[in-house]
């Protein structure tokens, strides 16, 4: 029976990426993703598994057959720090589960709607100079491979570091075990600086704390400054109104207002984002890790965002003004950076160094190009990486020589998906056809 058009249209969460599939398919059980992908290997078709469309690249595009996974929601089993869940499981499901067993991730991003196998296959991660990305809590998959085999890779196995991060190019992921932490609090201390306040005190700040990232906000000099530290207890809760007036008002609804004005009156941003940058006002609390490094996003934009080595972090910033100001038009959200540890994943944005990872966003709808391109412009002759689940223009002609293990892991892919039953146009840019 044919799939109506409905059901087959999909749009990313950011709107600037969408597809109709030829089928949607919804397996509940891996014999039926198994099954699935020997029908479109011996059929010569393509499948592409899609999760919650966070990303903003066209990664998840599928114009033949979709595979959504989110019947494949449940966990599997717990072993001590050891947690297996089935890959469609979104973040937020997997942080409260992990609760539940008294146990956590180590590091999460600012969001937790991405499924599992999304978030480790498009390299997600946090802040931390202590911590990689989620990819890198991996301890073992189970993935079915281009001719429908079920394969469990576990750590110390030839191929795993390319399956911790896959760009869903290997296979689909079915399951994936994680190495967790007991449950932790975190403190979290978020206030308003001057900029140069920031960066002149940056090492001692990444070195001090568990958890440290900023937001520099374009045509001002100002900056807010979060970190967030394990302590013992849970001692100074947010009100709820406080929680609700930051989270939700402030930083939802009325910047919703705030970037349909831009959006409509580009002339006032500079002033809104002074005002907006002086009225930050600081806030320390304590509540569970995950519930400090998720936070809600509402307001739709898109992203770019480069990983860089961290000494390279003042020469980006040094250009990100002159980009901005030189722009024809204006740029609504403020610049993220955040920090990472080297790590030993093939495709990992972090590998072999230590990271800063500079964020740029656009409201949805408004132009993004300009500022994205110059923005990669200033960080590929840098050695930058950018994430593999935001928008970039780069290609596997000079990626290559971004990644030392690049042809390791295309030898993977031959061997495991050498008809590319799981290829689409994003990953035949960047790994080649």
């Amino acid at each position: 029976m044919t799939t109506p058009l409905n059901a087959r249209r999909w749009i990313n969460w950011g709107g600037n990426q969408q597809a109709i599939a030829a089928d949607v398919l919804t397996p509940g059980t891996v014999d039926e993703v198994t099954a699935h992908v020997k029908d479109a290997s011996g059929n010569g078709r393509r499948v592409k598994a899609v999760g919650s469309g966070h990303s903003f690249t066209s990664i998840a595009v599928a114009t033949d057959q979709r595979m959504v996974l989110h019947r494949l929601n449940e966990l599997v089993s717990v072993d001590g720090d050891l947690v297996t869940v089935q890959a469609g499981m979104q973040l937020a499901k997997l942080n409260a589960v992990l609760a539940e067993h008294g146990l956590a991730m180590p590091n999460l991003g600012d969001i937790d709607q991405q499924t599992v196998a999304g978030a480790i296959s498009t390299g997600t991660h946090g802040t931390g100079g202590g911590h990689t990305t989620l990819a890198s809590c991996v301890e073992g998959v189970t993935i079915v491979t281009g001719s429908g085999e079920t394969l469990t890779v576990t750590k110390g196995d030839e191929i795993f570091p390319a399956v911790q991060l896959g760009l869903g190019a290997l296979g689909i992921l079915v399951e994936v075990t994680l190495r967790c932490v007991p449950a932790f609090t975190l403190l979290a201390d978020e206030r308003p600086m001057a900029l140069a306040d920031v960066l002149a005190g940056l090492d001692e700040l990444i070195q001090g704390n568990d958890h440290v990232e900023f937001y520099w906000y374009p045509y001002t000099d100002r900056a807010q400054l979060k970190r967030n530290n394990c302590v013992p207890e849970h001692d100074r809760p947010l009100s709820p109104f406080r929680g609700w007036l930051d989270d939700e008002f402030l930083s939802n609804t009325l910047f919703q207002g705030v970037c349909r004005l831009g959006k409509a009156v580009p002339a006032t941003v500079p002033a809104i984002q002074s005002i907006a940058a002086r009225a930050l006002t600081a806030r320390t609390y304590t509540e569970r890790s995950d519930r400090v490094f998720c936070t809600p996003r509402r307001v739709r934009f898109t992203e770019m965002e480069y990983e860089i080595p961290r000494a390279a972090l003042p020469e980006v910033l040094d250009a990100l003004p002159r980009i901005i100001d030189g722009l024809p038009f204006k740029v609504q959200f403020p610049v993220e950076v955040r920090f990472t540890a080297p790590d030993d994943v093939w495709l990992s944005h972090g590998y072999g160094r230590d990271s800063a990872y500079v964020a740029i966003h656009q409201y949805s709808g408004v132009t993004h190009e300009p500022y994205f391109r110059a923005m990669e412009a200033v960080c590929q002759p840098l050695g930058g990486r950018p994430h593999w689940g935001k928008l970039h223009y780069r290609s596997a002609d000079d990626l290559r020589p971004a990644y030392p293990r690049f042809d390791d892991f295309v030898a993977v892919r031959d061997r495991l998906d050498p008809a590319r039953v799981f290829a689409n146009e994003y990953l035949d840019r960047v790994l080649g056809a």
